[in-house]
């Protein structure tokens, strides 16, 4: 009977936290009673924390997938047909991939490997690069470089070689690895002040915390989202499933 007291002083405890008038009933003896009950329930019973956690967890991945969906599908518009984002593979490809990433991440290092293996063997794959550089001005620096490369027809070289580059990727890193692959450094330079590209990479900034995302890589395939890391199989299960199901709704 103790043990059944001690959870419904439990529940009416946690409640007094929003119900302050009830709170309010209780005198300092029976709160002091109520903590007590409530210690000794939960010493006995420590794996109700556990379920708590874990049912909190699973109803704030729930929220969390429900938000990014309804997100998703408002601004489908600039996450997968923006005008200054960066595509490589079919351009009419069937199914478009979106790719949020940074240079001097290290997931999306190892990342690239996998998309570079993935448009050579999917021919049928449009992929949208996001610049999105949460690394520092370095990382910012190399964002408007690449975007400014495509001016010159080079982004997925630029893009490509300031990913294979050892180390961190600062401005004069791109702009010897921007020479070394055939850039007119200068107009490089003058192209990276176009307004447009501070405001895109803006954009892609409050798309990123609309969709909740923390970190880079992270990857959109239509109606689908994958925060972090994923190896090619991954990418190829999400464009198959997409496939599967008619092809792109939103993308």
């Amino acid at each position: 009977m103790r043990r059944i007291s001690a959870f419904v002083f439990a529940v009416l405890f946690s409640c007094s936290i929003s119900l302050p008038a009830m709170a309010a009933n209780f005198t300092a003896a029976q709160k002091g009673e109520m903590e007590t009950l409530i210690h000794d329930y939960l010493m006995e019973h420590p794996e109700i924390l556990q379920d708590m956690a874990a049912k909190l967890d699973a109803k704030q991945k729930a929220a969390e997938v429900s938000a990014r969906t309804t997100n998703l599908k408002a601004h489908a518009p600039e996450i997968f047909h923006e005008a200054l984002d960066a595509v490589i593979g079919n351009p009419k490809g069937n199914v478009t991939m979106v790719e949020f990433m940074d240079y001097n991440c290290g997931w999306c290092k190892k990342s690239v490997k996998e998309v570079q293996a993935l448009v050579e063997h999917d021919k049928n794959v449009r992929v949208v690069l996001k610049e999105f550089p949460i690394f520092g001005p370095g990382s910012e620096y190399a964002a408007k470089a690449a975007m400014a490369a495509v001016k010159q027809g080079k982004y997925w070289q630029l893009h490509q070689a300031l990913f294979a580059s050892e180390g961190k990727v600062t401005a004069e890193v791109v702009d010897q690895i921007a020479a070394e692959q055939g850039l007119d450094v200068a107009k490089m330079k003058a192209d990276m002040e176009d307004p447009a590209i501070a405001a895109n990479i803006q954009k892609t900034n409050i798309l990123a915390q609309t969709l909740l995302f923390t970190g880079t890589p992270a990857f959109i395939i239509d109606d689908q989202v994958s925060p972090g890391y994923l190896p090619m199989d991954g990418l190829q299960a999400m464009l198959a499933e997409v496939r599967a199901k008619g092809g792109c709704k939103i993308c």
